[in-house]
């Protein structure tokens, strides 16, 4: 009898370069908001002109995220992620030689986040040809795991380096690391394995636009993607402002770093366990409705918490329920609009989570005319609460 499916070791390796190339870009991303005021200083512009280097990534995810899409669909994920990987490389060693000149650093940085939908809106597509159904929430959980290390990394090695020299030089190291990591991806990636893991990896999927026509259609993409956009814009606008955040408690650049990391430490956790546990079940819409509940007594302990002790421990909830919605949520996308590609119904979920840069802006907005973060993260909380009854609306895949 000819074997028709088969399940390769080989993914684990395809699954581990995809994973290294989301930890360098991922620090590229954050890496100044843990030091935004030493940067500042070091450009000689505002702290606003810091933050608008991690809310590049969002603003460049509006228009190309779709055309991103379509070419990972079209040309396969590993040669445009390979393509994708070698920009940020490329810009990540320009954004390092630029020096103290702020424009052209930010315009290196520009480059970098017009590449990085060529690698987020894979996140599903890979998965889909490598791994079973029972494994895909787990690998696209790896993925998440990746990019939480690579912001970990980020907020705090950033102000450990920048202690010892300067900022373009620490920036300088981050473009080699991207660089080295598109070289193993490229080494290491293909496309697909010559016999599928399963049936559904096997299927003809829809063309693209028409793909994208059938997810609009569907009422729970809908809702998840309203869901998206308020959970990833409280994580980004977490992550983006945490120094000041936490700087009117005597929390210096250094501290809050730790800070920031230790909610991606709960994330790291969330990620592994509550993706198992949601393909163990095969079920995904009670995990994103408890990720989005959960994190919500974490966001007021980090808004209120008094003591360095007591944020860490509301950081790392919110970390653990926040973070773990977005590999369930990525699956349960690509399972209820099938056959839309799943380059497709990612990028779409990506697209409406970067469109949350508004959130992000707003955050800083608001905290420039009250003078404390305090009114947008209570507004947060209370978004956070509205997702998560949303939440219950989904049907599930």
């Amino acid at each position: 009898m000819t074997e028709k499916y088969r399940t390769y070791r080989y993914r684990w390796a395809v699954l581990a370069a995809t994973m290294l190339v989301n930890v360098t870009i991922q620090a590229l991303w954050i890496a100044y908001s843990p030091i935004s005021s030493l940067s500042a200083a070091y450009y000689d512009v505002s702290e606003m002109a810091i933050g608008f280097f991690a809310m590049s990534f969002m603003i460049a995810f509006l228009p190309l995220s779709i055309p991103a899409s379509w070419l990972i669909d079209r040309f396969g994920f590993a040669r445009v992620v390979g393509a994708g990987a070698v920009a940020v490389g490329v810009f990540g060693l320009l954004r390092g030689a630029a020096g103290q000149n702020y424009a052209l650093a930010f315009a290196a940085t520009c480059g970098i986040a017009a590449a990085q939908p060529l690698l987020l809106n894979s996140w599903t597509k890979m998965p889909a040809a490598w791994f079973p159904a029972r494994e895909r929430a787990t690998a696209v959980g790896l993925t998440t795991i990746a990019s939480i290390a690579g912001t970990a990394v980020g907020l705090v090695l950033t102000p450990i380096l920048a202690a010892s020299m300067d900022i373009a030089q620490v920036q300088l190291i981050y473009g080699a690391a991207a660089a080295a990591a598109a070289l193993v991806f490229i080494l290491v990636a293909r496309e697909k394995p010559a016999l599928p893991p399963d049936e559904s990896a096997s299927r003809e999927r829809a063309f693209m636009l028409e793909g994208l026509k059938h997810a609009l259609r569907n009422p729970s993409f809908l809702r998840f993607l309203a869901i998206s956009f308020i959970g990833m814009g409280i994580f980004n606008g977490v992550t983006t402002w945490v120094e000041g955040i936490v700087r009117p408690r005597g929390i210096d650049s250094t501290a809050a770093g730790i800070l920031g990391a230790v909610m991606l430490a709960g994330g790291l956790v969330g990620a592994v366990i509550i993706p198992a546990l949601s393909d163990r079940s095969g079920k995904r819409k009670p995990f994103i409705m408890i990720g989005l509940a959960g994190a919500v007594p974490g966001l007021l302990g980090l808004t209120f918490a008094p003591g360095y002790a007591l944020i860490a421990v509301s950081a790392f909830v919110l970390g653990f329920f926040l973070i773990a919605v977005n590999p369930v949520g990525m699956q349960y996308a690509a399972e209820a609009v099938r056959p839309t590609p799943e380059g497709s119904s990612n990028g779409l979920v990506s697209l409406a989570g970067q469109a949350s840069v508004l959130l992000v802006y707003a955050m800083e907005a608001l905290n420039a005319a009250t003078g404390s973060f305090t009114a947008s993260l209570v507004a947060s909380a209370v978004l956070l609460a509205l997702v998560a009854f949303l939440a219950t609306r989904l049907v599930e895949s």
